[in-house]
């Protein structure tokens, strides 16, 4: 017979031990570093589908892989701090987007890298080539920063009366100069002024909606960014407010109430990079794992909002819409 206070010895003394035994298996679990410009809330869709490419491969987080997560909160200058941390923790591969990929690069010339980003990953100096990328590092390209110029070409279908539009761009993004160049070059070929406008915070957004209203300018693209994917919803609320056609990279913003969505799905992206992470905790080497490229192009109209702006969107235009809106 155990007597009561010998019963809560054996109690006390299991509960000592059982954390010890978790983290005990914590520790043997491989750790992916999750390292982001964005935030966990705007990020919440893109991680559902990075988790679903891990369990496609086998791996489930808390069971047996464990996932240190690190955001910038569209602080871009935050990222070299984090990405050390992660390297100073000694995670087992590290997970980048775009503007966090060329800082994960610096840090380590060890540790495997998955990024995804929205450029082409051979000019930005991330890999030597698409098909045997080399070092430790390799990815998935989705088909965002290069579509610049199309989502001109469409918002001046839709406006066609527009001689100024803006180009809003996030001047701490490495690629917002390479964005701004093509935009230049696609705004001339239309016979249209454009306008750069800077902006991340927002006050700054703020700033920049009241200076195009000022411009008199017909319309705004939204140059691709992490951070102002993050904002898409305030940024359709200041397009509707003004009374601004707009389009941008991300469904998010046109599923807000934005007018129009062209680019890359990042959702597709955030997957296959799930799936590539998982290759490596297998053991496979990024050298030997070729830059993926994810295909798929989402083309959203929010045919409500058109209506409000006083815009007829011809049958055609509708036609080529993978979404509408209504």
């Amino acid at each position: 017979m155990i007597r009561r206070r010998e019963f809560i010895s054996l109690i006390g003394g299991a509960a000592a031990a059982w954390p010890a035994e978790v983290r005990a298996q914590q520790a043997a679990m491989p750790v992916v570093g999750f390292l982001s410009s964005g935030s966990a809330t705007t990020f919440s869709t893109l991680l559902g589908a990075f988790q679903k490419g891990l369990n496609e491969v086998g791996y489930v987080e808390g069971r047996n892989v464990v996932i240190e997560y690190r955001w910038a909160e569209g602080q871009y200058d935050r990222l070299p701090v984090l990405a050390a941390d992660l390297v100073s923790r000694h995670v087992t591969v590290i997970v980048a987007n775009t503007a966090a990929a060329s800082v994960a690069k610096a840090a380590t010339a060890t540790i495997p890298i998955v990024f995804t980003t929205g450029e082409d990953p051979v000019k930005s100096g991330l890999v030597a080539s698409l098909n045997r990328p080399g070092g430790n590092l390799t990815g998935v390209v989705s088909l965002n920063a290069e579509l610049g110029p199309k989502r001109i070409e469409l918002l001046k279908e839709v406006v066609p009366t527009a001689t100024d539009i803006g180009l809003l761009v996030n001047p701490a993004n490495p690629i917002s100069d390479a964005l701004t160049r093509d935009a230049h070059a696609a705004s001339r070929k239309l016979g249209l002024q454009l306008h750069v406008l800077n902006a991340d915070t927002e006050r700054e957004l703020d700033t920049a909606f009241a200076r195009l209203v000022r411009l008199r300018a017909a319309a705004l693209v939204i140059g691709a960014d992490a951070s102002l994917s993050g904002q898409s919803v305030q940024l359709a609320v200041l397009a509707t407010r003004h009374a601004i056609p707009t389009i941008s990279p991300y469904r998010p913003f046109a599923a807000a109430g934005g007018l129009m969505s062209y680019g890359g799905s990042n959702v597709d992206a955030s997957h296959l990079t799930g799936v590539y992470t998982g290759r490596i905790l297998k053991g496979e080497k990024p050298a030997d794992l070729p830059v993926q490229q994810s295909t798929k192009v989402e083309f959203t109209i929010n045919l409500k909002t058109a209506k409000t702006l006083g815009l007829t969107i011809s049958i055609p235009l509708l036609g080529r819409a993978d979404e509408v809106i209504e």
